[in-house]
């Protein structure tokens, strides 16, 4: 996941700004029905790497749910990692689906991840769609960049 909806306010670096709340035992925001404790947080503390493209893609949406600068510049690739993120304070992530995923398994260096995130900017429901790209750096998945996919595409 690369950007967010076009208004934006950006947030200090590498500090988490107040967002949904999300607790251990709380449903993690990626979608796969676990507890966030046993699913993203591991991910977003360092205890885990992802091991897919499509496990760094889910913890990264779950990472903007609750806006967790450090871990998306972490997982970001050094060639295209912004200098910071921005979140909009009015922007709340609404969920997430996968469409489809390509490569990316123990075998690849590289893999892509299909997906829409839904979310609402100020009550206004939007959706984001893409393909984004990963490669392997020394073993661990980062985030490269995507496409940005119309309506029908995938």
């Amino acid at each position: 996941m690369s950007r967010r909806p076009k208004r934006r306010a950006q947030a200090a670096p590498a500090q988490r700004t107040p967002a949904a709340a999300a607790t251990s035992g709380s449903p993690c925001p990626c979608g796969r029905g676990n507890p966030y404790g046993a699913c993203c947080e591991r991910l977003h503390t360092g205890a885990v790497r992802a091991a897919t493209p499509e496990d760094l893609m889910r913890s990264r949406y779950a990472a903007f749910v609750v806006r967790d600068e450090a871990y998306l510049l972490r997982t970001w690739h050094p060639d295209t990692r912004p200098p910071a993120v921005e979140f909009d304070p009015g922007t709340r992530w609404a969920g997430l689906s996968v469409e489809g995923t390509s490569e990316g398994t123990a075998f690849h260096s590289a893999g892509t991840v299909t997906f829409r995130a839904r979310y609402s900017d100020d009550g206004v429901p939007g959706e984001l769609h893409e393909r984004s790209r990963f490669v392997r750096i020394d073993g661990a998945w980062v985030y490269v960049d995507g496409d940005f996919l119309g309506a029908g595409e995938g």
